[in-house]
């Protein structure tokens, strides 16, 4: 089961749009560091954890691996840079919703996956619909949350165009 470690920010989106059932019920391990569970989701998302979010501890080479990480990166935060270091440990995705997070992890050569990428692979295993996607999309945009717009509507639309397509082929 592939391990995926999320900074807050994911986790935020897939509850304004009422996905976190769907996200836990895919085929992946979820988790984050500790530190970033206490300080960003303990308080308002604790069931998370009822749900299968998993929370890991840095060994203490990656603290000081954090503390070199905020002297090259300066934009994200200190729990985001906790996340990337968790997932250079772990060596598996990162995954974020962050520009600057994901900048950085990019440059230290870890995996970076998205929200647009998580909600495709909700409708890809057949764990929501296009239609309650694009209802997701609708409640992340209205409430603020940030993200490309763009390439989330255009990997809707691959889906239904590939999906019609099957079902074209299907009938033949």
């Amino acid at each position: 089961m592939l391990l995926l470690i999320s900074d807050a920010n994911i986790l935020m989106d897939v509850e304004v749009g009422d996905l976190v059932a769907p996200m836990f019920s895919l085929g992946y391990q979820f988790a984050v560091p500790d530190v970033l569970y206490y300080e960003e989701l303990e308080e308002q998302h604790a069931h998370l954890l009822d749900m299968g979010l998993q929370t890991r501890t840095l060994p203490p080479k990656s603290v000081e691996r954090v503390q070199a990480l905020s002297q090259t990166y300066v934009r994200p935060g200190r729990n985001d840079l906790f996340a990337l270091a968790l997932a250079e440990v772990e060596q598996c995705p990162l995954l974020t919703g962050d520009a600057a997070l994901r900048q950085a992890a990019e440059t230290e050569q870890v995996e970076v996956k998205g929200t647009v990428w998580l909600i495709s692979e909700m409708v890809r295993e057949q764990r929501i619909t296009v239609t309650v996607a694009r209802t997701a999309l609708h409640k992340m945009r209205v409430n603020g949350r940030r993200l490309p717009w763009g390439a989330a509507e255009q990997m809707l639309s691959e889906i239904e165009a590939y999906s019609t397509s099957r079902r074209i082929r299907n009938r033949n």
